[in-house]
């Protein structure tokens, strides 16, 4: 585990009125795609975990960040400038791909804010077999989904118009309604992350498909 220490703001960048990202200097920070990052002001003893969403290569840091309402430390990291401090401690955590293999099938399963570590994931390892379903609200929350290849990016939208239905890569309803139509091959890996509720549901919808536990892997964001 690295010690915490400063590192300078290289910009921060607006994806919808509340969800933006920061990214900052690497500094030679080590880290494995999935592990989480303790993100802080300086002098603050008050920070918060976030997954890295950058790939292992890039030259900087980058994290997916939902602004609180009345929060402490989000609101305070979206006003951030170029230039600005903030302070890191990690990397840490076991949501991790062991040994990322171009045979195996793996399908990537996040609400909101929990596809940060799909991101990472999918920039680190160019080629990994992979599906992601986006568990979302609206269409305007799939971040940065440029980054996916189009077949394999799936928006699960649980509101928004039905002429959302006409564009490639939207489904109408939550991932459990897109699992219950969509049948997951037993010997793919799943990997989960975002809200409690639909990491449990998921995990028995996929149990009652025929998968082992041990391919079901989850992180919990809240």
């Amino acid at each position: 585990m690295n010690n915490r220490q400063l590192y300078k703001v290289i910009g921060v960048r607006d994806l919808t009125d509340s969800t933006y990202t920061i990214k900052i200097e690497r500094n030679n920070f080590q880290f494995v795609p999935g592990q989480c990052v303790n993100i802080g002001l300086p002098n603050d003893a008050v920070n918060r975990e976030y997954s890295t969403y950058s790939g292992v290569n890039d030259q900087y840091l980058e994290f997916l960040i939902k602004e609180v309402t009345g929060g402490i430390v989000s609101p305070a990291l979206h006003r951030l400038k170029k230039g600005s401090k903030v302070s890191v401690d990690g990397a840490y955590g076991l949501f991790t791909i062991p040994r990322p293999e171009a045979k195996k099938k793996y399908l990537f399963i996040g609400t909101g804010t929990g596809i940060a570590p799909f991101h990472s994931f999918v920039k680190s390892y160019p080629g990994l077999d992979y599906q992601v379903l986006h568990g979302i609200r609206t269409k305007d929350e799939q971040y940065d989904k440029k980054d996916y290849d189009a077949k394999r990016y799936v928006a699960c939208i649980s509101r928004g118009q039905s002429s959302d239905l006409r564009d490639q890569g939207i489904f109408r309803g939550r991932v459990t309604d897109y699992l219950r139509k969509n049948k997951v091959d037993p010997g793919t890996v799943c990997y989960l992350c975002g809200n409690s509720n639909m990491i449990n549901e998921v995990y028995d919808t996929l149990q009652g498909q025929g998968l082992s536990g041990t391919n079901i892997i989850s992180e919990v964001f809240f």
